[in-house]
């Protein structure tokens, strides 16, 4: 089991953003809303970033398992989001695997990808999403 957290602070012209797995933390650069508060990047932009990441990692992975070497993954991932308080619909994505085999196997080893993503699942299985009362305090 993998323990994961991610933090974003932000003030007028500040905005950081880190994301930790278990004791390996890394910083992203995501600069803040030109026009004021808040994040330059949307929570629908990072889903979609999370799907496309989650499954580009796991074609590696996947394809590690199998003695398939990969060159390259491209990953893109589209959606819509309504108005306030809707969930995001029509999410897809398509991917494109730069590998030594057959296109059978690649297609093999993107299908069976599909169905082990982690992120993917959260999403289609759905997850609790619990608010806490977190400490108020001055940043």
């Amino acid at each position: 089991m993998m323990k994961i957290s991610a933090k974003v602070a932000n003030r007028r012209g500040e905005h950081s953003a880190r994301v930790q797995t278990g004791e390996n933390e890394r910083t992203l650069a995501i600069a803040p809303k030109q026009e004021g508060l808040g994040s330059s990047v949307n929570g629908g932009e990072l889903l979609f970033l999370a799907l496309a990441t989650c499954f580009c990692n796991d074609i590696y992975r996947e394809a590690a398992k199998r003695g398939m070497e990969i060159r390259g993954v491209q990953v893109e991932v589209t959606g819509e989001f309504g108005g306030e308080r809707e969930p995001a619909r029509e999410i897809r994505y398509c991917a494109s695997v730069d590998a030594s085999a057959s296109r059978e196997a690649v297609l093999d080893l993107m299908r069976h990808t599909d169905s082990v993503a982690e992120i993917h699942n959260t999403i289609r299985r759905g997850s609790a999403v619990i608010f806490s009362d977190c400490e108020v305090r001055e940043l």
